[in-house]
This record gives C-alpha cells, sequence and structure tokens, in this order.
C-alpha cells in the first residue's frame, strides 16, 4: 500500500478529490494539521462524491504524529524545487508521497523543518513556470509508484 501525505492541505475540492483518488486506488490517506476547511465541508464531501466510505483516510496532529502511525522506510517529497524525476524513482510498498498546500507547496524550511533532504525530494516533468492542480499532481504520482507495483490489490 501506498501512504499519500498532504501537508496542511487548503482546497476541500482538491482533498475530496485526492479521497476520491485513494479509494480507487488502495493508497491510504494522511492529512496533516492544520487543515484550511473542515472534514465535512461539502466541497469536500461532492469532489469526494460517495468514495469516502472507500477511502483509508486518517487526520495527524502534526508530521511526528503521522510518522509514529505510519513508520514509513522511505519517504518522496514532491516539489517544484527538485532536480530528480519523479519517474526515476523505483517505489516500494509502504512509500510516503508527500505534497505540500496548494499555495505553499513544499518551502525550504518547511522541507528542512520535516527533515526532508534533497535525495527524497521529486518532481513532475513539465514547462518552466507552470504547476500542476494539487489533485492532478497527486494523481499522476500515485498513478506512476502503482503502475511500478503492478497494480496491486485491483
Amino acid at each position: 500500500m501506498l501512504n499519500v501525505v498532504l501537508f496542511r492541505p487548503e482546497i476541500a475540492g482538491n482533498t475530496g478529490n485526492i479521497i476520491r483518488l485513494c479509494a480507487n486506488t488502495g493508497a491510504k490517506l494522511h492529512l496533516i494539521k492544520p487543515l484550511a476547511f473542515e472534514l465535512e465541508d461539502s466541497k469536500l464531501k461532492r469532489a469526494g462524491l460517495d468514495y469516502h466510505e472507500w477511502a483509508q483516510m486518517q487526520v495527524h496532529e502534526s508530521w511526528s504524529d503521522c510518522l509514529n502511525v505510519i513508520q514509513p522506510k522511505r519517504i518522496f517529497a514532491f516539489s517544484a524545487r527538485a532536480t530528480r524525476n519523479a519517474f526515476d524513482v523505483s517505489y516500494q510498498h509502504g512509500d510516503i508521497l508527500l505534497f505540500g498546500s496548494e499555495t505553499k507547496g513544499l518551502k525550504p524550511e518547511i522541507l528542512a523543518e520535516l527533515n526532508i533532504g534533497t535525495e527524497q525530494l521529486v518532481k513532475l516533468p513539465m514547462k518552466a513556470g507552470r504547476s500542476l492542480n494539487l489533485s492532478n499532481a497527486v494523481a499522476v504520482g500515485v498513478y506512476e509508484a502503482w503502475r511500478q507495483l503492478g497494480f496491486t490489490d485491483l
């Protein structure tokens, strides 16, 4: 199983889309507080449709709380500042795919706070000066990792 971690997400609709993605792929979703929305938010529920019951989701008070629960062997943080291509990684079951908030991403000070080194930073290739919506970026990362794992648990 893959672990998708959203660090301080801000947009309920994006998180709802990611809930739906995780329900469909078997990835477990972890949200790190503070959240910029309530879990009962109508946009979150609308975007996730009725997939909430199939998604495995857990909310954590902090990064350290999240790590204590998952106890991962490896963490890959998705960042536009990375030099390593996310498609060059050989993903394994239990990996964390970490994503920052929609407006802040994973800034250097956040990465330092989270103790994420440059070898753990990966990026999705795209044209210079552009970005993807958070839920799209998570979908690309999750499907590549899941593809490498042979689409296990279908």
